[in-house]
């Protein structure tokens, strides 16, 4: 009888090598099976993160630095602090603009470095720095080829509706999206659920048919557990979170992940 068993088991170890396929109560239909069927699918629309993603933030950090008396290497404690509390406005139920918020922080970063940054200056900073931004090199042509391929291309991000808008004319970016989503729409940041699942019905697909491009672990892990497919875009400084799901694609910058995507059928 054990004997039975045993080769009861090898012969499936065999057949599985062989590549034969084996029914879902063998294998078990489980979600990682399924997201793994969903790769080399063509997600019905891409969403894009803005800020990092698409443009780049060098220009911004030498003028947030200046700011700031000089002190370029607080740039990233005054972004991460803009991104907390954007989650501590949004929690609240409340609503700021991001730029609002960005330059509140900024003042509190400036603070906490006996740094003096008064509320008119700390907005200025930001509204000119976050709306002059160009574009990574290799933007522009990635998003041509998936444009030129048939993808669906809508922005997402967490900056207003006007700022966005200004972002694409001064990097000129406008012509190659379908669409601009802000979850000032919505009034909740990104990467609270409601707000993924209200950018897939805005768009009018599911969300596993949804596909987000992003430089931010917290973005791509938001996205992930809202059921969407995603993208990270590993830019300098970047780290995928490691508690969250896998992330189908991940690339070094926007025109790789072009390059996978066109390949999807």
């Amino acid at each position: 009888m054990k004997n039975n068993r045993r080769n009861f088991i090898k012969n499936i170890g065999i057949m599985g090598t062989a590549g034969i396929l084996l029914p879902n109560d063998i294998l078990g239909n489980t979600q990682e099976n399924k997201n793994m069927n969903l790769q080399k699918i063509r997600p019905k629309v891409l969403f894009f993160d803005v800020n990092e993603t698409l443009l780049d933030l060098a220009q911004m950090k030498k003028q947030v630095g200046e700011a700031l008396g000089g002190r370029e290497d607080l740039m990233s404690l005054w972004f991460t602090t803009m991104l907390q509390y954007s989650l501590v406005t949004s929690a609240s139920g409340q609503y700021e603009h991001f730029g609002n918020i960005g330059a509140a922080t900024l003042q509190m970063v400036a603070a906490n470095n006996s740094i003096s940054i008064s509320e008119a200056e700390a907005r200025k900073t930001i509204v000119e720095s976050l709306r002059g931004l160009p574009a990574h090199p290799e933007v522009k042509n990635a998003l041509a080829e998936l444009k030129k391929d048939g993808y669906k291309l809508v922005s997402f991000t967490n900056s207003s509706n006007e700022g966005v808008k200004k972002q694409f004319e001064s990097a000129g970016l406008t012509k190659y999206f379908d669409e601009r989503l802000s979850i000032e729409d919505v009034g909740k940041f990104k990467p609270f659920r409601d707000t993924y699942d209200w950018g897939a019905r805005k768009m009018g697909v599911k969300p596993e048919e949804c596909m987000l491009i992003a430089a931010h672990g917290w973005d791509v892990a938001g996205a992930l557990w809202a059921g969407w497919r995603a993208a990270f875009i590993n830019r300098p400084g970047q780290q995928l979170f490691p508690l969250a799901p896998k992330t189908e694609i991940v690339a070094s910058d926007l025109q790789k992940a072009a390059d996978i995507l066109v390949t999807y059928s």
